[in-house]
């Protein structure tokens, strides 16, 4: 007879995992509808004259962090499929074994998801109930949280991963030295999320400026309103920070290529600046000059960008094993080979390459629903832009590591060649 501490009658009681996945998804979904019918509550309670400026506002204010939240989400999904298929992404970004895997980053997105929207609830919750300092100290305490948690210098929170993530970030500032697969990796990445940031200053200016939770900042004219000009210059920065990593690369390799590529990044600029040219002409030239020399520059971004993610990024002559999995499953054989993925990936991106050039513009900054629309497709197109990238990476890698003893041998065959023209000679 086995005792009541035995390890097989402890497992007997301990909970099933398919029973705690099942309770967690629970608990998960009462928070959601929680959340959901509080906030909706919140916004009923105020007048209808206010209601779309505080939403408006409010909106400001989680948009970036839902935004990058589902960007976690995604690029969880995006190491879900590396982890099942040939491509060695650890080796493709040089990370070493304590690097994040799917699961972790998986975990970090849930903690997100929970976290952004349970301060949007109570901002939305306290404002409407007259507590407008509490309602204005939400989002602020969740920004400084998220910071804190990022700079944290102990040795929790996966250290190693975040002080990585940090060093990138510091290596696309400032391309001072030699750009590896990472650092322009995530520079792409960052271009697509040029909204993200443009919100992040606005949002941290009113916070600065202690305008949350208050209608002053709505005048266009006001330090954090809509003619700032602080506006192009976040939304520009991160295609400038690719532009030097480009200029970088020519500088180590002489390959006339970068140039190209810093071209394409060039090609943003005008976007954008055109774009904020109505905030500070008259209506009429907007119109009649900046608004077709703005259309013009951006069709040329776009097709521009188009051209090099299928031609260069791509190069999809080379691909043969995107999305075959170790373990064959329904999901792999629906998608592998499919020549309906290609017409799919090609179609779709030259359109959400027209729709973000597009949305970059800083005239429309006030259709905030369209705008966010528009950047969920952008990280959508960015997360299927990854798969074919990494793709093309690999194969880059798996290429030059089958071609690498054969040029040795030839280096070895031209010394032995040259010892024995020199031995004839003597």
């Amino acid at each position: 007879m086995k005792s009541a501490s035995s390890p097989v009658h402890r497992a007997a009681i301990l909970p099933s995992p398919i029973f705690l996945w099942r309770f967690k998804v629970m608990l998960f979904l009462i928070w959601g509808i929680g959340c959901c019918k509080i906030g909706w509550e919140s916004v009923l309670r105020m007048g209808v004259d206010l209601r779309d400026l505080f939403l408006y506002e409010a909106f400001l204010y989680y948009n970036p962090l839902l935004l990058v939240t589902m960007m976690v989400w995604l690029w969880g999904v995006n190491l879900w499929v590396f982890s099942q298929g040939s491509a060695n992404y650890a080796k493709i970004f040089d990370l070493d074994q304590n690097h994040l895997t799917h699961h972790e980053i998986w975990k970090c997105s849930i903690w997100m998801t929970i976290i952004v929207p349970t301060s949007m609830t109570a901002y939305l919750y306290l404002y409407s109930h007259g507590e407008v300092s509490l309602a204005a100290s939400q989002p602020v305490l969740l920004y400084i949280a998220i910071a804190i948690v990022l700079i944290f210098p102990f040795d929790i929170f996966y250290l190693s991963s975040r002080y990585f993530f940090l060093r990138t970030l510091w290596r696309i500032a400032l391309p001072l030295q030699a750009i590896t697969f990472p650092d322009f990796f995530l520079a792409d990445i960052l271009t697509s999320m040029a909204k993200v940031f443009s919100d992040l200053e606005r949002s941290i200016c009113r916070m600065v400026h202690r305008q949350v939770a208050t209608i002053a900042w709505f005048e266009a004219d006001s330090v954090c309103g809509s003619h700032s000009i602080a506006i192009p210059l976040v939304l520009v920065f991160p295609y400038l920070c690719r532009l030097l990593q480009c200029l970088r690369q020519y500088k180590d390799t002489k390959e006339k290529t970068t140039l190209l590529n810093a071209l394409k990044y060039s090609t943003a600029v005008p976007v954008i600046f055109l774009s904020a040219l109505k905030y500070h002409v008259f209506p009429h030239k907007w119109s009649s000059v900046y608004r077709p020399l703005w259309l013009l520059s951006s069709v040329i971004n776009s097709l521009y960008s188009f051209y090099w993610d299928v031609t260069r990024d791509w190069d999809l002559s080379g691909f043969s094993r995107i999305f075959k999995f170790n373990k064959p499953s329904f999901f792999s054989n629906l998608l592998y080979g499919r020549q309906w993925i290609y017409f799919w990936v090609i179609g779709s991106n030259l359109i959400l390459r027209c729709t973000w050039t597009y949305k970059l513009s800083a005239h429309l900054r006030h259709n905030h629903l369209t705008v966010f629309a528009v950047a969920v497709l952008e990280m959508l197109r960015r997360f299927q832009w990854i798969f074919f990238r990494v793709e093309s990476e690999w194969n880059k890698i798996t290429k030059s590591s089958f071609q690498l003893p054969t040029s040795e041998m030839l280096k070895e065959d031209e010394k032995l060649k040259l010892l024995a023209s020199t031995n004839h000679d003597i």
